[in-house]
């Protein structure tokens, strides 16, 4: 299983800080998924190395303006092995683009209804269950946000789009063991298993992203295959 963290200086602590608290929490991987405009350096092959877990290079792309969210996702496109465009006022761009790999928390500052969700499943974008603001929010805010999630998981579960869960942590503070999220996802009205595709969602898009982006790869279920009269 895999989580999508914002690292230094995005977030409140460094890429190798993150991998080792989520090592020791059983993560497989983790995707380091900085805005644009807070990216981040690290040696990802050392520190994967370090702590036995793999390290996932992506970017969540945030504004406002379609036009340049477009642009920005075909330079980030060949760069990043996931792409995730932050939601609210770009949800409904976002699930109409095949190269977007996740629409980030669509439910902050934003909505989704049956089109945006149909739109999500015919272009295989994973929605995001955002569980932040249940973990980090009290009160209203915390009622609020579990009622947009229930409401997100209704329209996901009818129209079969694809999905990611995360908490969404800036610091290794803020890192929730999988055990964790999904008794969490239990609580709030998820079953198990949805819990833990979402959570394996993350290597899956990175490891068929890879594999799209290999020499090899032609379409879909087609690739190159070199013979030894090639060599």
């Amino acid at each position: 299983m895999y989580e999508a963290v914002h690292a230094y200086p995005d977030g409140r602590a460094t890429v190798a800080r993150l991998v080792k608290t989520a090592a020791r929490y059983g993560y497989d991987g983790i995707v380091v998924r900085n805005h644009g405009n807070a990216q981040t350096t690290y040696d990802a092959d050392r520190i994967a190395e370090a702590y036995g877990i793999e390290i996932v290079p992506g970017i969540e792309i945030r504004t406002n303006d379609p036009g340049q969210a477009s642009g920005l996702i075909g330079n980030y496109r060949s760069k990043r092995t996931v792409v995730c465009v932050h939601g609210g006022a770009l949800n409904r761009f976002a699930v109409e683009q095949p190269q977007v790999d996740v629409l980030a928390h669509p439910m902050d500052g934003g909505d989704v209804n049956h089109v945006l969700a149909k739109s999500a499943a015919e272009n295989g974008v994973h929605v995001e269950f955002n569980l932040s603001r249940v973990l980090r929010a009290d009160g209203g805010p915390r009622v609020e946000a579990i009622g947009d999630l229930r409401k997100l998981r209704e329209l996901v579960e009818q129209y079969g789009a694809p999905y990611v869960v995360s908490a969404d942590a800036r610091s290794h503070l803020e890192l929730r063991g999988p055990r964790e999220l999904i008794a969490l996802g239990e609580t709030i009205g998820f079953d198990r298993d949805a819990m833990v595709t979402g959570l394996r969602a993350w290597g899956e898009i990175a490891s068929q992203n890879r594999e799209r982006q290999s020499d090899a790869f032609v379409e879909p279920g087609v690739r190159t295959v070199q013979r030894e009269d090639d060599r």
